[in-house]
């Protein structure tokens, strides 16, 4: 089996799942979320775009429903011993299956938790679930459990973490050194995934950000490249990946000559990075950080151009995003404790100038304060 931790690892998780449930009275659980799968038995797949659910009782049965494509990779990549294939067909009904085997479990008339925020479980299968379960047993949403589980990395973790972070400063000085007037933003794409690549890590859960120009302002991938002119601007948005462990870092380069504004807001964006930084501490939480982001920012007078949130966790996750919970949002009670992993942006967009300014990097919560995982230099960089 090509797994990644230790049985002594896997037996901790599963220990910790098992009081989770037992806290919020769960008899089973049904996950969908590809991560919580993966951090439980260590099955590594992108086939959880179809149906797919990994059952967990109360007294610490395991099994797996899924499609013949995905029985090896279950076997290959997971510890998991009970492996059940749905059919594909015109027929096929794997949320009734499901139930048949929750029955044989034991749980008709339980109470049984489902991740329902799922990119594994779409709206139409969340209703053929609901359906097939209607009078068997009760359904109650525990899209969370295995979420706050996660969110608080083991050493075992942390090591990849650690080499993801490796991995997206050396993705980092891949971009840095092809970044000029004249230089195609897809040879600076490509040396970042290359640089990774040849350190040993994955894809990334989600494409990475490059735009310049005006695309500068733009937060998500787009499709379509521009040559970079003598006086411009490129935002990055990237991460390192090792064992689908992200790293993520954020920048915005300047070629040729700054604007005033780049300054300018590259110095409220470091200034207001280090005030969540300072307020990244256990007993804090996601929302104190965000607060520390709004309060530099606006005093700034920089409101009108920052975002309504600044960041959130980051492990191992699978496509579509790298983001994971809790994010930085006012309000967000969602406590810091030590071996949270968390990625913090500063993102300024100026429409009206057409300016844009973006600085970022991800952080270990430890018992003082919090370790920078990369991205040692915080200066703007001209090219």
């Amino acid at each position: 089996m090509a797994l990644h931790f230790s049985p002594a690892e896997f037996a901790r998780r599963k220990e910790s799942l098992l009081a989770a449930m037992e806290r919020e009275k769960l008899d089973g659980l049904l996950l969908f979320q590809q991560e919580s799968m993966y951090w439980l038995t260590g099955y590594d797949t992108f086939g959880f775009c179809f149906f797919q659910s990994l059952l967990v009782t109360a007294g610490g049965d395991i099994v797996l429903l899924t499609r013949s494509a995905d029985l090896r990779q279950a076997e290959l990549t997971s510890n998991i011993e009970d492996i059940r294939i749905w059919r594909d067909g015109r027929d096929a009904d794997p949320a009734g299956e499901l139930s048949a085997i929750a029955a044989e479990k034991g749980l008709a008339g339980k109470r049984i938790g489902v991740e329902y925020e799922s990119y594994g479980l779409v709206a139409a299968n969340g209703r053929r679930l609901d359906a097939a379960f209607d009078g068997l047993a009760q359904l109650t949403d525990a899209s969370l459990v295995v979420t706050r589980l996660r969110a608080v990395k083991s050493q075992e973790e942390l090591a990849y973490v650690r080499r993801a972070a490796v991995l997206a400063d050396e993705a980092d000085r891949a971009a840095i050194a092809l970044t000029r007037a004249g230089a195609d933003e897809g040879e600076i794409l490509a040396a970042q995934h290359a640089a990774i690549f040849r350190g040993g890590g994955d894809y990334p859960a989600n494409e990475f950000i490059i735009g310049s120009g005006r695309e500068a302002l733009l937060c998500r991938y787009k499709s379509g490249r521009r040559v970079l002119d003598p006086r411009d601007q490129l935002t990055l948005e990237f991460a390192g990946v090792y064992r689908h462990y992200h790293v993520a870092a954020m920048r915005t380069l300047v070629i040729g000559d700054p604007r005033p504004e780049h300054l300018t807001y590259h110095r409220a964006a470091q200034e207001a990075l280090l005030a969540c930084e300072a307020a990244m501490r256990p007993g804090k939480t996601a929302g104190d950080v965000f607060t520390a982001h709004a309060k530099a920012l606006d005093a700034a007078g920089l409101a009108g151009h920052r975002l309504n949130a600044c960041g959130y966790s980051l492990g191992a996750k699978f496509t579509p995003s790298w983001m994971d919970w809790p994010m930085f949002y006012e309000d967000n009670d969602w406590p810091l404790v030590p071996g949270m992993v968390m990625f913090a942006h500063m993102i300024l967009m100026d429409s009206q100038s057409g300016t844009a300014m973006c600085l970022g990097r991800t952080y270990l919560v430890t018992e003082g304060a919090p370790d920078a995982l990369n991205l040692p230099s915080l200066d703007l960089v001209l090219c």
